[in-house]
């Protein structure tokens, strides 16, 4: 009987990669089709999207595995990127959790249950396997991918730094609250600030993606936390003074949206 579960759900999965694997050729071939808002039902009470969350998944899925587990052949990662956790699917695979790993492009199901596992996953992605085809990739040196994991790149960091720091002066000069209020204002100049190094995400798309507070701003908002992208590479706990360029609304495409970001920063120790 286990074994009829298990040939049934490898059935299954090798049907829904496949879709998926088709859904993707579609979108790479650059098919705007209007009638890809449809949903196609796969099974009872899942389906698979081929609407936006198929077109803006064409590029390659990027993260650090959190859980990791094997059924039926296929390996399923619990992945979590700048934040957010996310599940995958792809062919077995060998994984430890830890390792940061780089994807290919797949389609979104949403309440794909696993009979083997006995366990319904609201929303999973379904990727052919790594980019490589052998293994895990470390850390994404890779050029021209685009993350792959719906993000609204609003802050889900707790507010750490709750005393505020003395702001810097001169020209371009803000704190993370005015970052936000005043993004418009500074969309596309350079601005520059001091804040404490809260996480860093270490060469993603050949860059590191660090997180500072600074006091200003609250949760309540959503006005507390400000990512930057940096070839720098800071600790967690340095007080820091950030220089770069900021970007409102600013759009990595598949699903990653930031309403504000410093790109492109130079990041020092603060004297």
């Amino acid at each position: 009987m286990e074994n009829i579960i298990i040939m049934k759900e490898n059935v299954f999965f090798s049907v829904t990669v496949a879709v998926c694997m088709f859904f993707c050729c579609l979108v790479l071939q650059g098919c705007q089709n209007k009638n890809n808002s449809e949903v196609k039902h796969v099974s009872k009470g899942a389906s698979v999207h081929e609407s936006a969350s198929v077109k803006r998944d064409a590029g390659y899925i990027y993260g650090t595995v959190k859980e990791t587990m094997n059924s039926g052949g296929y390996t399923y990662l619990l992945l979590e990127f700048e934040g957010k956790d996310f599940w995958v699917a792809v062919p077995q695979m060998t994984v430890s959790v830890g390792e940061d790993v780089m994807l290919m492009p797949g389609a979104t199901m949403k309440n794909f249950h696993s009979n083997k596992l006995n366990r319904t996953f609201e929303t999973i992605v379904f990727s052919q396997g790594p980019v490589s085809g052998g293994g895990p990739v470390r850390k994404a040196h890779a050029s021209g991918g685009q993350m792959a994991k719906p993000h609204t790149g609003t802050p889900r960091l707790a507010k750490k730094v709750t005393k505020v720091m003395e702001p810097v002066t001169g020209p371009g000069a803000i704190t993370v609250a005015q970052a936000y209020s005043r993004a418009k204002e500074f969309d596309g100049k350079t601005v520059v600030l001091r804040g404490k190094v809260v996480k860093v995400s270490k060469n993603i798309l050949g860059k590191n993606w660090v997180h500072v507070q600074d006091g200003t701003g609250n949760e309540k908002n959503k006005d507390f936390d400000l990512t930057v992208t940096t070839l720098a590479s800071p600790n967690i706990g340095d007080v820091v003074v950030v220089r770069g360029i900021l970007h409102a609304d600013k759009d990595f495409g598949a699903g990653y949206f930031y309403p504000v970001i410093i790109e492109e920063a130079n990041v020092t120790a603060a004297k």
